[in-house]
């Protein structure tokens, strides 16, 4: 864990965010980093036994006087350090850790993403009550305050790589505008059909990453032409332009002509049933215009991996945690701060999996999360984890 979040990381987050400490502690920032990460791994353990898997071996080296540090100690650290330095530690070391040679990583040249949000509960406090309210984006009141987490993971490995967080009121489709432009070319992002919108659509193609999303079989789309595989090209239009426009824009598009993508993007459709959901009809769009790049086979099996996030959300909030536990902060600073914790920490695990993996010549899925977290937690303990 040490190795995929060094020294270097901590260091460099506490100076872009200006973290820096007035006088030496017994907890300076890049510890505070670390002891964050211990205390999602042990999320049934109070500060002070957490503190002491982590540190208490220091008591054991020749002249030592160390003392693990107090529950009052430890508040006070994570108030000093905020949740910015985490969340630039996050986004320094957050890379997609599935190389070519891990099995299902990729489709063709493209790595395969999702995106995809959850929402975690808070602890009652009227601070927390106030910054992430109790009623959700449907409408109605929940029992604990909740953040909204939106985040971008790779599907291979599970390891988000992009997020952002927000009260409960606040919409995925809203959080994930945040995250288009942190996507990159090579990336096929999947979606499902609640995040589709033509605004939504056209910032995340702008990042120049491959798109493949489902979309509701109630939305109308103008049809162009078909292809030999079985799927089709459309026209998608904002739908704010007159009819008068749109049908320019159909007759430029059905003769070749360059459009404005701030008005009308041509796409290509895949339809097909899931035969053990009685028949159930799924319509996919995609930018990966040619049958020769993808076909409609390879694309209806490569969205069907965007589960995979779906499993990574899972092991982030049950397997660290338990299920139905809620989190230990009771002020938003401090709310913010252990949650991008835990994504820094789901990362790490997940990348310390998709290697080991890899280097197995298997797929991460058949690596299981749970003991992998048992055995980190063995580590957590071990005097050589990391320099006194």
């Amino acid at each position: 864990m040490t190795s995929l979040v060094p020294r270097s990381v901590r260091d460099e987050a506490i100076a872009v965010t200006e973290a820096y400490e007035q006088r030496v502690r017994k907890l300076p920032a890049h510890v505070v980093v670390y002891l964050l990460m211990a205390l999602c791994l042990y999320a049934d353990d109070d500060y002070e036994e957490v503190a002491e898997k982590l540190t208490g071996m220091l008591s054991y080296l020749p002249g030592s006087r160390w003392q693990a540090p107090t529950r009052g100690a430890i508040t006070q650290a994570r108030q000093r350090l905020g949740p910015e330095p985490v969340k630039e530690a996050f986004a320094q070391v957050a890379r997609p850790p599935a190389t070519p040679a891990t099995p299902g990583a990729f489709l063709g040249r493209w790595r395969v993403m999702a995106i995809d949000g959850f929402v975690l509960d808070l602890p009652d406090t009227p601070a927390n009550v106030e910054e992430f309210g109790k009623d959700s984006a449907g409408g109605d009141e929940t029992v604990f305050p909740q953040a909204r987490v939106v985040a971008v993971s790779e599907c291979a490995s599970h390891a988000p790589v992009a997020a952002d967080i927000a009260g409960c009121c606040a919409s995925e489709q809203t959080l994930a505008f945040s995250l288009y432009e942190q996507l990159t070319p090579g990336m096929l992002l999947t979606a499902d059909r609640g995040l589709y919108s033509f605004d939504a659509w056209r910032q995340a193609r702008a990042s120049g990453a491959e798109l493949l999303w489902r979309i509701s079989a109630s939305l109308r789309l103008d049809h162009l032409s078909d292809l030999e595989d079985g799927s089709w090209l459309a026209l998608i239009t904002k739908p704010q332009l007159r009819t008068s426009r749109k049908d320019r824009l159909r007759t430029a598009a059905r003769a070749g002509q360059e459009l404005n993508p701030e008005e009308a993007i041509v796409v290509r459709v895949v339809p097909y049933t899931v035969p053990d959901r009685d028949g159930e009809e799924v319509h996919l769009l995609t930018t990966l215009l040619d049958p020769a790049d993808a076909d409609a086979e390879q694309l209806a099996g490569s969205y069907w991996q965007r589960w995979e996030a779906e499993t990574g959300i899972d092991q982030l909030k049950t397997h660290p945690r338990g299920p139905g536990k809620i989190l230990r902060s009771r002020s938003p600073e401090l709310a913010y701060q252990e949650i991008w914790a835990y994504l820094l920490t789901h990362w790490a695990l997940s990348a310390l999996i998709c290697r080991a993996a890899t280097d197995a010549g298997i797929d991460p899925d058949r690596v299981k999360f749970l003991g992998t977290v048992r055995i980190v937690r063995r580590s957590v303990t071990d005097r050589a984890a990391f320099s006194p």
